[in-house]
């Protein structure tokens, strides 16, 4: 039987998701928390969060927004973007 996966892919920035067309017209949509409460009420199949301008930046991912939404989400959930294999020496 054919089932199809419902996996949300959310940009962060600045620890907000944001919208946009074409990089412009930015606005605030949400914080992350608050899609991944959303989404377990929709029984997402998994959740995707990306900085897209972390790795430009030199930025490493925020570690405490990984551990919260793994402590809230109810399905697999990945980060990308601002991976910087320094970042996991804690």
């Amino acid at each position: 039987m054919y089932r199809p996966r419902i996996i949300p892919v959310f940009i962060i920035k600045k620890q907000c998701i944001n919208k946009n067309k074409k990089i412009k017209n930015e606005r605030y949509i949400s914080d992350p928390i608050n899609a991944v409460r959303i989404f377990n009420a929709l029984k997402a199949d998994e959740i995707i969060f990306l900085n897209i301008q972390a790795s430009k930046k030199g930025q490493p991912i925020s570690l405490e927004l990984v551990k919260e939404v793994g402590e809230e989400a109810y399905m697999p959930f990945s980060v990308g973007g601002g991976i910087i294999p320094s970042c996991f020496l804690i």
